[in-house]
């Protein structure tokens, strides 16, 4: 049977550009070379002063953008009822017949409700959740942000007709902490992030960062508590004292908690000489530079979901020493470069760091390319 359904798939803008506003561009280009796809974007999450890259909120950092052709509103505001009805008039024009709601962060919530409000009054299409988080740690420590994400998350979530996780262990997480039959919810996997260009002569790049060291290893995104920082700084200090000379560690991404904490431990470090930190967003014509620099990349999650910089670092075949959380185990294990070790174990990190440094090796990315993915989608959108 020909599929003929119009999607409409809905996420953050660029204004506050973060790993979830590349997947939802990618998704919707991916999606329009098949199928018709309109766009719907939440602009301003919540009030900037709050956000945490709140430096890079509205800057034109990144080369991405949705495919000429794919009607895009751009978009919902958190505190702005005039957007919210132009909202409505969007699905009215565009009549889809699915609707995919990305889900990250519950600041959201309530513009998403809004969504699933318009759509039953309009031609009622079929709504998904893709969850990219089950849960964000920092909003569950919070009591009042924690009681309106269980709010709102409930009565977004109940009679919803399908739901997609990235991993099986995702999937059993939504299920059991949301009460969600098993059989609603889909695994489709995560699409590479291949959109950075192409791998550079590794010196080339070395000289770009000014950095004279042999070996570099680095740790790219978002530095958050939970990303494990602390225990790669602690495995790089303890390398063997004549590696460690002819070595350096980039920590690259913009710091969203504990920055103090992060500096302190630099500063005290015996290796402080050796690692260097750049607080950023790294606007995208300079990702590549960074990896193509790395001789190992480290990802010392101490959970995880899925990681956008994972599947950039596979992209660009280079070796990657991960913490075997959560999703990471199942979207890492086709790769040959993975090198698994366990969450919090500096000297399982500072022996897989030791065995790659000198090796070059390059490897092929795994087969995860946005043509092949959408193939997923359109059979669910089929089945439902």
């Amino acid at each position: 049977m020909a599929f003929s359904r119009s999607i409409c798939i809905v996420g953050p803008s660029k204004r506050f550009l973060s790993g979830i506003s590349y997947y939802t561009i990618r998704l919707a280009n991916a999606m329009h070379s098949e199928k018709d796809v309109s766009v719907i974007c939440f602009r301003q999450l919540l009030p900037t002063f709050l956000f945490p890259g709140k430096s890079h909120v509205g800057k034109d950092i990144s080369n991405l953008n949705f495919s000429s052709g794919i009607p895009v509103f751009d978009g919902m505001d958190y505190n702005n009822p005039l957007t919210w009805l132009r909202a409505y008039n969007f699905i009215k024009e565009q009549k889809p017949d699915v609707i995919i709601l990305q889900w990250w962060t519950s600041s959201v919530a309530h513009m998403q409700l809004l969504l699933k409000i318009f759509a039953g009054m309009s031609n009622k299409p079929k709504i998904i959740i893709e969850f990219h988080e089950v849960v964000d740690p920092f909003e569950e420590s919070i009591l009042p942000i924690r009681l309106y994400s269980k709010i709102t998350g409930k009565l977004l979530r109940k009679n919803l007709d399908a739901y997609i996780t990235h991993s099986e262990s995702d999937k059993q997480l939504v299920a059991e902490r949301y009460t969600i039959a098993p059989e609603k919810i889909h695994v489709i996997p995560h699409g590479l992030y291949d959109q950075y260009g192409k791998l550079l002569d590794t010196k080339e790049a070395k000289k770009n960062l000014l950095i004279n060291e042999e070996f570099v290893i680095l740790s790219f995104g978002l530095i958050r508590k939970y990303k494990g920082t602390p225990y790669l700084i602690r495995a790089f200090e303890q390398l063997p004292p004549e590696i460690l000379e002819k070595s350096r560690l980039l920590i690259v991404g913009e710091i969203w908690e504990d920055r103090k904490e992060l500096f302190d431990q630099i500063n005290a470090s015996p290796a402080h000489d050796k690692i260097t930190l750049i607080d950023e967003y790294v606007p995208d014509d300079r990702v590549n530079i960074y990896f193509s620099a790395a001789d190992v990349v480290v990802l010392p999650y101490l959970r995880a979901s899925q990681s956008g910089i994972a599947h950039i670092a596979m992209s660009f075949g280079k070796p990657v020493v991960v913490s075997e959380v959560g999703g990471l185990k199942e979207s890492m294990a086709g790769y040959e470069g993975t090198f698994f070790v366990p969450p919090g174990d500096v000297e399982s990190i500072r022996g897989a760091v030791l065995s790659l440094l000198g090796t070059g090796e390059y490897y092929e990315a795994p087969d995860q390319k946005w043509d092949k993915i959408i193939n997923c989608y359109i059979e669910l959108t089929q089945s439902i």
